[in-house]
C-alpha cells in the first residue's frame, strides 16, 4: 500500500528485485557446480575447467522476481586432438559428457540436457542451467545449438554492453528493466528476457528516476519497432523468434500499455494517485502496490 504513485514504484522496485537470500543461494549453487566441474575436468584431463560465471538476467543484475532458474556459463578448454576428432562436429556428445559429470552434484533432484545446456533441478525448485562453452580464438564462445552443431555467442560482451548502457543513463537502466519485465510477465510473456533488455537498452539516451515517464517513452518508442541487434554481433535480429501472431499480440499489448501509461500520468499530474496506481496495476500486474 502506498499513498503516492512515486512511493508505489519505489515499493514495487524493492518487491521485484532479488534479495540477499536468493543471491546467497545462487552463489552456493555456483560454488557447487564449480566444485564438480573442477573435479571432473582437472588441468591434467583432455577437457579442462577454466571458469564458471553467472550469466543471463541474474548475472546482468536485471532479474525480476519471481526467479525460477539461473544460468551459469562453464568455460571448458578441449584439447585440440579431441576437439578435431570428436566435438568440433558433435556438440551433443560434448554436452552429454558435461551432463554426466554434473550428475554427481549433491542435493540434485534430477538432471537433464535440453539441447543447449545441462539443466539441474533442485528440491527447492530453483533450477540451474549450465551452458558449457568453448572459447574461440577468433572471438566469442561456442555453445551447443541443440542439433549437434555449434552457435557463437558472447555473454561476457552482453554483460559489458548492458553495464555501459546503464552507466550512460546514470545507473537507472537496470532498475527500469526489472520493472518493465513485470509488464511482460503480466501480459502473456511474449518477449524473451534478453530481447526485452536490449529493447530497453537502445530506447534511452537519458534516463532519470521517473520510471513512470520512462515506461511511457519505452512503449511509445518500441510500438511496431521490435527489431534490435545482438550487441555482440553474432545473433542478428533478436526478434526473429516471434511469430507474426505473437508480434501482433506484442504490439497490441504495447499500444494498450502506452494508452494506460498516459492515463496514469495524467491522473498523477492532477493529484489523483488512486487512479494513477489503478492504471499502473493493469499495466504492471496485480503485484503492483494498491493505493492506501
Amino acid at each position: 500500500m502506498a499513498s503516492t504513485t512515486a512511493k508505489a514504484f519505489d515499493e514495487f522496485n524493492e518487491l521485484v528485485t532479488p534479495g540477499t537470500s536468493l543471491r546467497e543461494k545462487v552463489d552456493q549453487r555456483k560454488a557447487a557446480v564449480i566444485g564438480v566441474l573442477k573435479a571432473a575436468f582437472p588441468s591434467t584431463a583432455d577437457i579442462q575447467h577454466q571458469s564458471t560465471k553467472v550469466i543471463g538476467s541474474f548475472g546482468r543484475n536485471t532479474a525480476s522476481l519471481p526467479v525460477d532458474d539461473i544460468d551459469l556459463m562453464a568455460h571448458l578448454h578441449v584439447d585440440s586432438d579431441l576437439w578435431s576428432k570428436s566435438y568440433s562436429t558433435n556438440s551433443a556428445d560434448f554436452l552429454y559428457r558435461v551432463r554426466s559429470s554434473l550428475s554427481n552434484a549433491s542435493t540434485v533432484r534430477k538432471i537433464g540436457a535440453r539441447g543447449q545446456a545441462v539443466r539441474i533441478f533442485y528440491a527447492d525448485g530453483l533450477i540451474v542451467d549450465v551452458a558449457a562453452v568453448v572459447k574461440y580464438t577468433t572471438g566469442g564462445y561456442g555453445i551447443p545449438d541443440g542439433s549437434g552443431g555449434w552457435l557463437t555467442t558472447d555473454p561476457v560482451q552482453h554483460e559489458s554492453y548492458l553495464n555501459e548502457r546503464n552507466s550512460a543513463v546514470s545507473g537507472n537502466l537496470k532498475k527500469f528493466i526489472r520493472i518493465v519485465k513485470q509488464w511482460n510477465k503480466a501480459h502473456s510473456g511474449y518477449l524473451a528476457s534478453f530481447h526485452l533488455e536490449m529493447l530497453a537498452a537502445r530506447t534511452f539516451n537519458t534516463l532519470g528516476n521517473n520510471t513512470r515517464e520512462a515506461l511511457k517513452t519505452f512503449f511509445d518508442y518500441n510500438h511496431y519497432n521490435l527489431s534490435v541487434s545482438d550487441p555482440a554481433g553474432y545473433s542478428g535480429d533478436l526478434s526473429t523468434y516471434l511469430t507474426q501472431s505473437a508480434r501482433d499480440s506484442v504490439n497490441r499489448n504495447i499500444k494498450a500499455a502506452f494508452d494506460r501509461a498516459a492515463l496514469a500520468l495524467d491522473a498523477e499530474n492532477r493529484g489523483d494517485h488512486a487512479e494513477a496506481m489503478r492504471q499502473w496495476r493493469i499495466v504492471l500486474g496485480s503485484s503492483f502496490p494498491a493505493y492506501g
